[in-house]
Formats: structure tokens, sequence, C-alpha cells
């Protein structure tokens, strides 16, 4: 077979094309899913681009066992991933979880939009931020990046991959309709200047080696299917081969390492934008497109002496309460902008704990803010 067509250099993207090109970048040689607006056209890359790198495109039945099969693909050793938007995100999430208990690292896309239900398939939306934290069932922790480019899109779906290899878990990435289908400027490193994490291998035998046994950072090295090792894979609760062990014990002890390998490290996932936060006695929070459109409007504000600064969360989850807590203790008040009514503005008001006032600048999707009433509601928290 002829060497992987692998692009380098600048290139004029939308999103999702940045998204699919990191991904193969990444080393992902396996995409499964489901067409829907706005994730369409990752799909539709993929199914170009995997052939050129001996990858494998599969379009599934449906968003459920599209979930599966990237699951099945990364335990026989391929780099998977699958893209939707929120309706198909939501019939992941049963699935989603099934990676989480079974430690399975891959790569989910969510190109939001708005919603409940069919809701708005063209027109953007940020309403699945929360379902992105809690949307499967039981305890556990998750990694989520929210990028605002084509070019944020592609470095955090390198990310993605990187970090679900390292953690054995599957990740988000969080962007959306605008995100996804705009198109600006990306550029492309050669392939020797882009980081990828290897998938961490046992230094015992067969005979010795335990598919759920975790050392000191509490993630266990992981093997391919076919490469000689016992392994048997389980959503049951299981000891460390692997093996259900349906018992309060052995759920008390293996619950808790999933989610202290991630809380652990979180300082390690975290990645935010401050602009302005010294001197700030007004703060946006914002993440995504929403972004974007916050700028003209804080700019605007200090021209009118309003010393207003910004946190952008690149990181969703986990969720950067430290530096939250640390602002809310010197600064008046907080605006957070998102395109849904009401999600990250409760993180917020959680980790300010009352000691600043707390202002969402909501909107139920289909359009962008608005920038004039951003600017209003920043005017508003700092009293003007």
């Amino acid at each position: 077979m002829s060497e992987p067509r692998l692009l380098f250099g600048e290139y004029f993207m939308s999103g999702d094309d940045a998204c699919a090109e990191a991904a193969i970048c990444a080393g992902c040689r396996f995409f499964a899913g489901y067409p829907i607006t706005p994730a369409t056209e990752i799909a539709e890359r993929m199914a170009a681009r995997l052939p050129e790198v001996g990858g494998i495109y599969i379009q599934m039945e449906d968003e459920l066992a599209s979930m599966n099969a990237v699951l099945g693909a990364s335990w026989a050793g391929r780099r998977a991933m699958t893209a939707t938007s929120g309706p198909g995100f939501s019939l992941m999430m049963e699935n989603l979880g099934l990676g989480i208990m079974t430690e399975t690292p891959c790569v989910v896309v969510n190109v939001q939009r708005g919603g409940p239900s069919t809701g708005l398939p063209t027109l953007v939306g940020q309403g699945d931020v929360m379902q992105a934290r809690w949307g499967s069932h039981g305890c556990y922790e998750i990694i989520a990046l929210c990028p605002s480019s084509p070019q944020e899109l592609f470095d955090l779906t390198i990310r993605a991959f990187n970090l679900a290899e390292e953690f054995r878990t599957p990740v988000l990435v969080m962007t959306d309709a605008e995100v996804g289908h705009m198109t600006e400027k990306v550029v492309i490193p050669p392939p020797e200047q882009i980081p990828i994490y290897p998938r961490r291998k046992p230094t015992v035998g067969p005979d010795a080696y335990k598919p759920y046994e975790a050392g000191e950072d509490l993630v266990p090295a992981m093997v391919n299917a076919g490469e000689g090792y016992r392994i048997h894979v389980t959503g049951l609760t299981h000891d460390e081969r692997g093996y259900p062990m349906v018992d309060a014990v052995t759920q008390q002890r293996m619950i808790t390492r999933l989610v202290e390998k991630i809380r652990r490290n979180r300082h390690r996932m975290i990645d935010v934008e401050e602009q302005n936060l010294d001197d700030a006695e007004v703060v946006v929070v914002t993440y995504g497109i929403s972004a974007r459109t916050s700028y003209w409007p804080m700019e605007q504000a200090r021209q009118e002496g309003i010393k207003v600064g910004m946190l952008r969360l690149i990181t969703l989850w986990p969720f950067p309460e430290e530096k939250i807590r640390a602002l809310a203790g010197r600064v008046r008040a907080f605006v957070v902008v998102e395109i849904n009514l009401g999600q990250m503005v409760y993180e917020v008001e959680r980790c300010a704990a009352g000691k600043a006032d707390v202002y969402l600048a909501g909107h139920a999707g289909g359009d962008l803010h608005d920038p004039h009433d951003i600017l209003a509601l920043i005017r508003k928290a700092a009293g003007r």
C-alpha cells in the first residue's frame, strides 16, 4: 500500500473539515456514524479521506450502533471516533457510559444545534453542555473540550485523541453549528510536529496481565484484541480481570478509581483563555461561538470605563471551579454568555457561592446573541 496521504500547510476550510483532518493527523483510522446536520460534513470528509490513509469508514444504522462500533474498533487497536448532533448525542449516552465503564479510549464530536427533539437541525445551539456532563447514568467524570474557531477545532480534536489514550476514556469535543460550518484559515502542521500519545502497553506477560489493574496513576495499561492476551470487557461492575463482580465492595473500588483518575489530573486537562482579568470588576464567562460574539461588547464596555475581562472555557469539563472561586473573591459580577436558557451559568453560580453576582445572557438558539444585549448586561453587572 502507498504511503498515507496526510495534509499539511495552510488551508481555507470549514470547522467540520478541520475536525476530520485533525482526527486523521491524530491517527484515527476508524469512523462510524450516521448523517445528521450540522455534523454530516465530518462524516462525509472521513468517508473520502479514510480510504486514502488505510482507514475504515462505516455508516451505521443509527447512533446507538455507531457508538458501539467505535468502542469495538478501539479494542481492536484502532483510534476511533464518531460525530453527531443533539438527537444523535442523546442516543449515544448509554454507550458513552459503556465506554467510560470499560475504559475505552475514543472521541465523540457533538456539533450542537438548537433543541430539544428535532429542534433546529441547521441552526446553532449550545444546549448540550450539561448533557455532556450528566447525560449517562451513574457516577463518572468526563472530559469535554470546546473550540471557538476552525483552527481550535483542529487543535482540540488532536488533544482529545491524546487525552483519550492517556486516561483510557471517551473524550468529547463540544463544538457548535457556527464553528462547524464556519470557513477560516486553518494551519495543519507537518506530521512530525503533531504530538501523538501512544497507547500504554502492559509491562507483564499474558499470564499476569489484568486489563483493569491500575498503578499509582489509576490508569490501566491496555492491550488490543488479538495480541495474545486474555481480555474480558463488560458494562457490569467488574474486578481487575474484567470479570463481573456485582457487589458494593467492587463497585466502591472501581467507580472511585474511574472518578479519581480524572479528578486527580484535572489541572492537566483544564484550559481557559483569560483576557483583562487583572483589574476586572466584571468577568464574562463564555465558550464556543458565544465567545466571539462577546469580544465587541467587552471592547465597547472598556471604552466606557467598565473594567471587564473574559474567562473563555476551552475545557468545559472538568469545570475550572478553582478559577471561578478565586475570581469571585475580588470581582463584582460574572456575565455568562451561552446559547441556551441557563446551563453553565449554574456552575458559575455554584462556584461563586454568593461572593459575586451572576447574570445570564441566555439565548434559546437558532441565532447568535445580539452584541448590544451582552453590552447592556455588562453595564448592568457593573452598576451603570
